[in-house]
């Protein structure tokens, strides 16, 4: 894989040539392109959806051709960010999508044929687990096996002859355990398999999972690389020659493709992507430290608690902080959690994450996918926390002020 911040001793930085830079200097230059015709020194949105034919048409068809022809193809604006999200990442390519979904589709369309066998993580995004618990047995015959990934015993005896692909997430979406990536790879690539990582609760410079042994990895670019909750996208990073599979394949003829205007948006949200992960992991630390001291609380899930069964492995893993999102669970009723949720005054109910303000989501989920949870988010549901960068007293303040309304003053 391509590495950005190894400077050959003795030389200058050139943001023209990113072997000269840091990665947190590749964060604000990569990828920006200025306009030539104009002078402006950030790189215009593109909304054309085609683009000048060269004089031989059939050059298009070169494997080496370098020009834009169609926008569902590839554009000026989506070719940057992929440059910059690419090298951010370790990798050798990108191919940037629509949404989250596509991207993850994407992937696993491109490496799964009729027949395959998959293990899954028993926790994940509820989306990707509709695709492997009904679409993609029904549509195309694939065996899927949902496995706790935390357990490399269980993650081993699931594998099979026509295992092609482990898939997990860094930390699992909503009950926030970690996987052990170079031990998942190490299991994968024995089997003859894949290992697909999503990474969008750990972007980088937190974690890289193409350095731990990953073959894929995929972000939600809704979310932290955004971070302004205004446009959608999706991302998929790895070798050149699997990203190009994944461009030719499920881009082209399936669609997908990133608008050029989402493409801008997500751009000028990553160049400030370090700076706003810092301030959401330690905003996130000390809501998690207030909850787990609170007796009104029940039970808190945060990689960076000590009580945290992975959070060992978080803190040799994760390079800046434990992440951006708290899960806590609340005793009493329905309706008393309902009462939380709703008196909190600085913090929004609203689905997502990566946002500039705080989110809370309060789910109770069906008994099925629930039984993988700890005991008390399967009693009593899972109110996630995606911490935005106000103030973290003033999100404290907040809820603790809820809880009261809800469960009274704290002892």
């Amino acid at each position: 894989m391509t590495h950005v911040g190894v400077r050959p001793p003795g030389t200058r930085p050139d943001k023209r040539d990113f072997d000269t830079l840091s990665e947190s200097t590749w964060s604000v230059h990569g990828g920006n392109h200025g306009d030539e015709s104009t002078g402006a020194i950030r790189a215009p949105i593109v909304m054309a959806n085609s683009y000048r034919l060269p004089a031989d048409p059939s050059a298009i068809e070169d494997p080496g051709f370098g020009g834009l022809v169609y926008t569902r193809e590839h554009g000026a604006n989506q070719r940057g960010l992929e440059e910059k999200l690419a090298r951010l990442d370790h990798g050798e390519a990108a191919a940037v999508f629509g949404t989250g979904m596509a991207a993850l589709h994407a992937a696993f369309f491109t490496i799964l044929n009729p027949g395959d066998h998959v293990i899954v993580s028993n926790v994940v995004y509820s989306r990707v687990a509709g695709l492997f618990d009904s679409i993609f047995p029904a549509k195309l015959g694939i065996e899927v096996d949902f496995v706790d990934v935390t357990d490399l015993d269980a993650v081993r005896a699931a594998v099979r002859m026509r295992t092609r692909l482990v898939h997990a997430e860094v930390i699992a979406n909503p009950d926030l355990r970690v996987a052990d990536v170079a031990a998942l790879a190490q299991i994968a690539h024995d089997a003859g398999a894949l290992l697909s990582i999503d990474s969008t609760f750990t972007p980088p410079p937190m974690m890289r999972p193409l350095d731990h042994g990953a073959d894929v990895v995929v972000h939600s670019l809704t979310k932290y690389y955004n971070g302004h909750g205004d446009a959608m996208g999706g991302v998929v990073i790895g070798r050149r020659d699997f990203v190009e599979d994944v461009r030719t394949g499920a881009m082209w003829h399936a669609g997908g493709a990133i608008s050029p205007f989402n493409a801008w948006l997500i751009m000028r949200g990553s160049t400030t992507l370090p700076l706003r992960l810092q301030r959401q992991c330690e905003s996130a630390q000390a809501v998690a430290e207030f909850l787990e001291a609170d007796r009104r609380v029940v039970h808190v899930s945060y990689p960076g608690l000590l009580g945290h069964d992975e959070h060992d492995l978080a803190r040799t893993q994760l390079a800046t902080g434990f992440g951006g999102v708290v899960s806590c669970a609340l005793g009493g009723t329905h309706e008393d959690r309902l009462r939380f949720v709703n008196d909190l005054r600085v913090i929004t109910s609203a689905v997502s994450l990566g946002h500039d303000e705080t989110l809370v989501a309060y789910e109770q989920y069906p008994d099925g996918r629930a039984a993988a949870f700890a005991q008390p988010f399967r009693e009593c549901g899972l109110i996630r926390l995606a911490i935005g960068l106000e103030a973290s007293e003033d999100l404290v303040a907040d809820l603790d002020a809820s809880l009261t309304t809800a469960y009274g003053p704290a002892c």
